[in-house]
């Protein structure tokens, strides 16, 4: 069993820090609003930090599940942050702990965060021994309903050796568990997955507004093309909800243009031409005008529904 510290307590982070606890780990818990923390704590056990830091002293593995890359570098530098708790008593180099970030970010940030681990010895934070503290990139698939239910997709970046450290942790929470390459390789196949949900949705939607529109059973419709080759997740648990015009749940569509924008930002640097996914960007933008900001991505198909 690991002793662990999970920095980050929003719909993803909470689930996934609960099920560390009932599988033997010891937690420590941080974050920003610190009722969150309370509250998580009430249900789960475990113990809640003050800071980062505090939260990362001492832990093995340290998992952060934030919003974005700003708020990752707002957790992990600074006097308060997790690589000074991580450094605190650091053994040398046969006592390897490994930072593990969760959040969608940029695989820059990745390499980033990677170079600055590197840095970090039992003397504190900086140019040092190098051998103290470890990184992947680590980003879910599986949303809201695959971190309560332990089953996300977890997409992995960073040294082999620190990647089969922290597999076995990660397990806790995931039903796949896979590493990619190096550091990085965990965001970009992040950024894949996007790229595919988003044409996938906007596929979907299309579909589900020409049915109901030529008076189809779209109950029908959906149970027979399911089993061929339309079959995908998004149509057996989104097609339904599209059909009825549901959208309070799931992953939102602030979040997805987050995500939309770090992938439109990486096919700039590298050349790679996204013309369905920047569209599907523009569409989600539409989406948030009309008040949509925290619906579920299914609602593309609110756009073609209104005449």
């Amino acid at each position: 069993m690991a002793t662990c510290a999970f920095v980050g307590l929003g719909v993803m982070g909470f689930p996934m820090a609960g099920h560390l606890v009932a599988a033997g780990h010891a937690v420590t818990v941080y974050n920003r609003t610190g009722s969150k923390a309370s509250d998580w704590t009430t249900r789960h056990g475990g113990r809640a930090a003050a800071s980062p830091r505090e939260a990362a002293a001492g832990a093995d593995v340290v998992f952060t599940c934030v919003g974005n890359d700003a708020d990752v570098r707002s957790v992990v530098y600074g006097p308060d942050g997790v690589l000074a708790g991580m450094a605190f008593g650091l053994g040398g180099a046969n006592d390897r702990r490994v930072l593990v970030d969760h959040t969608t970010a940029s695989a820059e940030l990745a390499r980033e965060l990677a170079a600055a681990c590197a840095t970090v010895d039992g003397a504190g934070v900086g140019p040092g021994v190098g051998s103290g503290v470890g990184f992947v990139d680590a980003p879910v698939s599986g949303g809201q309903a695959g971190a309560e239910n332990g089953r996300l997709t977890v997409m992995c970046g960073g040294a082999p050796a620190d990647f089969e450290a922290v597999a076995p942790v990660i397990a806790a929470y995931s039903v796949a568990c896979n590493l990619i390459g190096p550091v990085g390789h965990g965001q970009l196949t992040k950024m894949v997955n996007q790229i595919a949900i988003a044409g996938v949705i906007q596929g979907l939607a299309e579909a589900v507004n020409f049915g109901q529109r030529a008076g189809l059973d779209m109950e029908a419709v959906i149970a027979t093309i399911g089993k061929g080759a339309a079959g995908s997740w998004q149509l057996e648990n989104r097609a339904p909800t599209m059909c009825r015009g549901e959208f309070e749940f799931g992953f939102a569509v602030d979040l997805m243009r987050k995500d939309l924008a770090i992938c439109l930002d990486e096919a700039r640097r590298t050349g790679a031409r996204l013309p369905v996914t920047a569209l599907v960007d523009q569409f989600y933008a539409q989406v948030q005008n009309r008040g949509g900001r925290r619906w579920d991505t299914s609602s593309l198909v609110a756009l073609l529904t209104d005449d």
